[in-house]
Order: C-alpha cells, then structure tokens, then sequence
C-alpha cells in the first residue's frame, strides 16, 4: 500500500479513536487526545486528579474502542506483588501434584492500575519490571507480555493519608502525566444529561490490536530532522542544572532533571501529532504540544523552589522559550 495512503489511513483512525471516547467522555479534550497518543506510542499514562473526575471510565472507554484485553487492579494497602503479577498454584488435577503459573492482572493489553498511591512501595515496584522490560519474573521464570502493553495509573493528589507517593524510578517509566481538571459548568450539565437519562451512550469499537500495532509501527518511522531533534535534546539538556547552558531559572529551582526518557517520550508523542496533523515529519510545535505531560513528572524541584510553590509548568515553559532563542 502506497505510504501516503497509509499515513492517512492511520489519521483516520486515529481521528475515529477520539471521536468514540468523546461520546463518553465530556471536556478533558487534551488529555484525551494525549492519553490516546500514549497508548498508539507504545507508553504508559498516569492520571491525576480528584476522585469522581471519570478516570476510570476514560481508560474503560479506551479499551472499548480499541477492542484490547483489559484488567483494573484497585491498588489497597494490603495489595501484595503476587496479586499483581501472579504466582504458582499447586495443581493435583490428573492426580499428580505439581505447581502451575497463575498469571496475574499484568498479562493483558491495558492494565488500568487504580489509585496506585494506595499501594506500598514493594507491590508498586511490582510494575516497575512489567512496564520498563515487558516481562515480568516470578520465582526465577521469564513471562512475556503480549504487545501491545499499556498500564495507566490514577491517582489522587489530594489524599495524603495512607498513599505513598511513586518513587522517581517508577514515574519516570510513565510516558505522560497528564492533570485532569474538574469541568466548567457546561461540561457539567452535559455530563449530568448523558448519565440520568433513559439509555446511556456508548462507545463503537473502530480499531483492534492488529490494526494499533501496524499503526504503532507506521508512526515510529516518521523521521525526526536534525534541526527538530536538536531542539528537543537542548530541552531535556537544559533541566539540568549543571548543564552551564541553563538557564538561571533551572540552576535555582531544579535539583534534578529529566532523563533521556523525556527525549524519547517527546519524540514519539510528536510524531502521533505530526500524523494526525497529516505531516510527514515532526515539527518544534509537535514538540513544544507534548513538552509538559512528557516532563511535568521528570523534574525534581529544589526544596527552596518547593517552599516557593514554584510551577513546574512554567518552569518548563520557560526553560523551552530559553532554547528556542538559543537555536
């Protein structure tokens, strides 16, 4: 098939993907736009905001739509690794006694990982494996995950009693961070219309794993130009504050800054938005769209600038404004 065809046949369903969950889902435009690129990419989401927000029903709703194996995890205080990833059963079936593998939740396309907070920090490093290597280990056995592999955590930012915040390594295997806000008094009346009246919308299946997989691939091979890629790298470079070309802002307020998954997760967010803008190639606005769900989570702040209550989001911004007038 002819490559042209193909990039648009990936932009229309990209476009027929959105348009589904928005029958569910009311306002959060860009963060659906945004958790959606995630899972075309390949990466993981974490969801944050206040409890009643639809959370949960945006990743149900996601799964509909793209037809993939779906499993929700409540994360508790007393979720143990093993009721995430499975364990050997003892089986006496046929009469003799042997122990057979029991897969866990984890073994599925999109694993929706619900109040992750709630968990203690040995069962939340029971994904770190799973989401980083695609694979998990249980008692010195190897089991692949089937691609495509997602998991998309919420959590709430308000509660601080009995949760435990995600260690930096944890967060930085999450693709995106993305804020969801309360809705303004239009979305909330038509939330209320949509879910009190006598048949509730639902969303039509438009994609399968096959068909997320061969777009997942198309996309990865839009190239990246040098100027572009330059452009992005200065970015990440410059949140860290011992890079002598950052800015003054970034050496006061940062005390550590992005890993090279922030470049990576730039990069391949900006090409979900240069195929579903029809370009063959990604631009500086493809980058600077994806700049703050990509780094937002990526950046420790100084105690100083904490006490300070200094924006991550500006900072970031600030930061991308700098490299722009340098390059």
């Amino acid at each position: 098939m002819e490559l042209g065809k193909e990039m648009e046949e990936a932009r229309e369903s990209l476009a027929a993907v959105e348009r589904e969950v928005r029958t569910i889902i009311v306002g959060e435009e860009d963060t659906v736009r945004t958790m959606i690129s995630a899972v075309v990419a390949g990466g993981h989401v974490l969801l944050e905001g206040v409890p009643g927000l639809g959370k949960t029903l945006m990743v149900k709703t996601l799964k509909e739509v793209l037809r993939l194996n779906y499993a929700r995890i409540q994360f508790t205080p007393d979720l143990m690794p093993a009721d995430i990833t499975g364990t050997n059963v003892l089986d006496m079936r046929g009469g003799e006694r042997e122990f057979r593998f029991e897969p866990g939740p984890v073994f599925t396309h999109l694993l929706l990982a619900d109040e992750i907070n709630r968990a203690g920090p040995k069962t939340q490093s029971a994904l770190l494996q799973a989401m980083e290597e695609r694979e998990v280990t249980v008692f010195g056995r190897h089991f692949a995950l089937e691609e495509p592999f997602s998991v998309i955590a919420t959590q709430n930012p308000i509660e601080l009693e009995g949760t435990y915040p995600l260690p930096e390594a944890q967060l930085d295997r999450f693709l995106c961070k993305l804020i969801v806000t309360s809705p303004n008094l239009d979305e909330l009346k038509e939330i209320a219309l949509r879910t009190t009246g006598p048949a509730a919308p639902r969303a039509a299946a438009v994609l399968d794993r096959e068909g997320l997989l061969r777009m997942r691939g198309l996309i990865a091979g839009i190239p990246v130009a040098e100027p572009v890629l330059d452009f992005a790298a200065r970015i990440v470079r410059a949140t860290h504050p011992e890079n002598p070309d950052a800015p003054a802002i970034a050496r006061t307020h940062i005390r550590y800054g992005a890993s090279p998954r922030g470049l990576q997760g730039l990069l391949a967010l900006a090409k979900v938005q240069s195929a579903r803008d029809r370009r063959f190639h990604v631009s500086r606005e493809d980058i600077l769209q994806q700049l703050l769900p990509v780094l937002r989570h990526r950046i420790l702040l100084t105690f100083e600038a904490q006490m300070q209550k200094v924006a991550i989001d500006e900072l970031l911004l600030e930061i991308a404004r700098d490299a722009g007038r340098r390059g």
